[in-house]
């Protein structure tokens, strides 16, 4: 089945050569942990207290009374504005999560898109060894492309619209995952990022296809475009099935009808999900036969098989994410193909890149930039913009389950690679896959790495789709999209 079977790859602990831009300490904020949350308000309730006493310096002199009052009530005021605005929260943010140890402390791998980094907490272990294999998470990270909420670009459309600020995350976030993955197709997935310049002409042509007009072919202004037969709109929220059925939208029709100045998708794109409209329940079937039918019609015939992005919407619960699902979730980042995940918070999309033990990491596109538009042949560009060393992390357990999964096969062998470790985890995945494998429709049967019992699939319209036993009835959410 093309590559090797294994699916425990081995975790890199190697050095890595480029140099982390110190200059910027990586800081990993915690959400959803009340001890941390308890730390952090001790720690600004001294700070405030330390700081803010100043203000109350001989309250109990009788000079001027009123003057004072009114000069303090001026001081707080002031106060006030600087600690709620955007500047502020980003310098709480990196004063609180400073400390490594709130990622780091577990000791449990880091996974990120396929790539193992051990982060070690052994007393005995080597510290030189540990501190490359930080210093490699923390440049991988970095080197991954963000896409965040941008301002003062071109109308979009007639839509008056020049910003996509508190509406926009969805798309962005979808932009970074088919980033990475002609990011992959192009450098690599051990390409990193570099301050020495030229830079790669590969690496700026990418970023040239996702700048903010419609002369770029991957802008949110197309993007909207090519998705208003799903409701896509300027000034509007939109969910991971209706973004994934836009992309798949748009590189049809720049396949289609091709413009000189157009550079196309160098890759196939199939979105697996229940059927067409994305509403039948159960969970969605991969067809082999689809996506080779996919590569086929991508290459207008000349081929059997090409480049292929995967793009599963998934619903996983109500209003939270069911638990069955979460060791499913954390095992797709071990696929040498991931591609990671558009979710988040609802309401809220993010990125998430890589996972350590019940915590994700994700890059955050909700940070307010200036429009940057790099021309494809700008090789001293300034990119710092479409890369962070921030490292933000969440929990599992807080992501919204309307989300969607990502995946890129370079080639034949590598698609069955990616089918035998996707067929595995859902025979392992104690009866609540997040998608299964399948020849053709008409298959009656479903790949999977471990036989299962077989009162516990039916089919329904050519779809697998599951069937909880009675005692696990009542807590199963159904995937519906």
């Amino acid at each position: 089945m093309g590559r090797g079977k294994d699916l425990n790859s081995t975790c890199s602990s190697k050095s890595v050569t480029d140099i982390v831009d110190r200059s910027q300490q990586s800081i990993c904020p915690t959400l959803g942990s009340r001890n941390h949350i308890s730390s952090k308000a001790s720690l600004w309730s001294g700070f405030f207290t330390s700081t803010f006493s100043v203000f109350e310096h001989n309250k109990e002199s009788s000079v001027s009374e009123k003057k004072a009052v009114h000069s303090r009530h001026n001081v707080w005021t002031t106060v006030r504005r600087v600690m709620t605005s955007g500047s502020m929260r980003r310098i709480q943010e990196r004063i609180l999560g400073s400390r490594r140890s709130g990622v780091y402390s577990s000791g449990g791998d880091i996974w990120l898109l396929g790539v193992c980094h051990k982060i070690s907490q052994d007393q005995a272990s080597d510290d030189a060894v540990t501190s490359d294999s930080v210093a490699g998470f923390e440049l991988d990270f970095s080197s991954r492309i963000l896409m965040t909420y941008r301002k003062g670009f071109n109308d979009i459309q007639d839509s008056k619209y020049t910003s996509d600020v508190n509406w926009g995350c969805m798309l962005r976030s979808s932009q970074m995952l088919v980033a990475q993955a002609l990011l992959f197709h192009r450098l690599g997935r051990s390409w990193r990022k570099t301050s020495q310049k030229p830079l790669d002409k590969e690496y700026v042509e990418i970023l040239h296809l996702f700048g903010d007009s419609e002369t770029s072919a991957f802008s949110i202004h197309n993007l909207l475009q090519a998705g208003r037969p799903y409701d896509l709109a300027a000034g509007s929220w939109v969910g991971p099935y209706a973004i994934c059925r836009s992309w798949e939208t748009l590189v049809r029709l720049k396949r289609e009808t091709p413009t000189p100045q157009d550079q196309q998708l160098p890759m196939a794109i199939y979105i697996v999900s229940g059927d067409e409209d994305g509403e039948r329940g159960g969970a969605p079937v991969l067809c082999i036969d689809d996506a080779s039918r996919h590569c086929f019609q991508f290459s207008k015939g000349q081929l059997d098989w090409t480049p292929i992005l995967l793009l599963v919407p998934l619903v996983l619960g109500l209003e939270k994410i069911n638990p069955r699902y979460i060791p499913s979730l954390r095992a797709t980042f071990t696929f040498p193909q991931s591609l990671g995940i558009l979710g988040g918070k609802a309401g809220a999309s993010t990125y998430i890149v890589g996972v350590q033990d019940e915590n994700a990491f994700y890059l955050d596109p909700h940070e307010v930039q200036q429009v940057v538009n790099i021309d494809k042949d700008d090789l001293e560009a300034d990119t710092s913009s479409y890369h962070c060393n921030v490292i933000r992390h969440i929990p599992l357990e807080s992501i919204d389950p309307s989300l969607a999964i990502g995946f890129y096969c370079r080639d034949k062998d590598d698609f069955d690679d990616f089918c035998y470790r996707a067929s595995k985890l859902a025979g392992d995945s104690y009866g609540a896959p997040l998608f299964t494998v399948a020849e053709t429709h008409s298959s009656n049967s479903v790949r999977h790495g471990n036989a299962l019992n077989d009162g516990s699939r039916l089919v329904v319209d050519n779809a697998d789709v599951h069937v909880p036993d009675e005692g696990g009835a009542q807590e199963d959410d159904w995937q519906i999209l």
